[in-house]
């Protein structure tokens, strides 16, 4: 995207992502925002983008913005997804974008077990290297579980994400969807702040950025 940038406006630049994702994440929601002196309007920005961008990445769409919007630090939230295949034989087309676990999962004991995740914690238990955060602290808003035939799909909701926070809750969550573990343990967990007491990390794959969220008077609905 730097690069694509500095050819398309042709000057000094500054391009922030909003959320830094791990190698193998998705993201359908991604927004950046980009610094220039550049004249060209917004959306011939955009045109000259994806014209230059590799094929799997397309800038949606472009807006001119008022300063000091920054795309990662002017964020109020996210919203990721995770996908999973609980099917006994893993379905070709979806092994890129869903973590094969080839065993059926409780959604209802799941959906127990996350719901007590929700509201102001410290997530340290569910953090990749607990204790480098500034602030462990989280609001979970949302956390829902959905199957559509063999796929299960998790959607959290926070105003901020640890480091692997949601790939760790999810390994959580299938530990208590394969049986392994009672609802109530996930609660237990988050209280102790140990993660050595939480579930696997599950593969990077399955997960995707959906959006991220802004104050209304700043970007409008994203």
């Amino acid at each position: 995207m730097i690069d694509a940038a500095q050819k398309v406006v042709g000057d000094a630049i500054r391009v922030i992502g909003a959320s830094r994702t791990d190698a193998g994440v998705h993201a359908l929601g991604q927004v950046c925002s980009l610094v220039t002196t550049s004249t060209l309007s917004a959306s011939s920005v955009r045109t000259a983008l994806n014209a230059l961008l590799p094929a799997d990445i397309r800038v949606l769409s472009a807006t001119d913005v008022e300063r000091p919007f920054d795309a990662r630090r002017s964020a109020r939230g996210k919203r990721y997804g995770y996908v999973i295949d609980d099917a006994e034989i893993a379905m070709p087309l979806m092994l890129r974008y869903a973590w094969h676990v080839g065993a059926p999962l409780d959604v209802g004991a799941m959906r127990v077990a996350l719901r007590r995740l929700r509201g102001r914690h410290d997530f340290s238990a569910f953090c990749a290297a607990p204790g480098r955060a500034r602030d462990p602290r989280c609001t979970l808003r949302a956390v829902h579980v959905v199957r559509k035939k063999r796929l299960v799909a998790l959607f959290l909701s926070a105003d901020s994400f640890l480091h692997h926070m949601v790939r760790n809750i999810v390994g959580s969550a299938v530990e208590v969807g394969l049986g392994r573990r009672e609802p109530g343990w996930m609660a237990r967990v988050l209280e102790q702040r140990d993660r050595a007491l939480a579930g696997p990390t599950v593969p990077a794959h399955g997960l995707v950025l959906l959006r991220v969220m802004y104050p209304r008077d700043l970007l409008g609905r994203h």
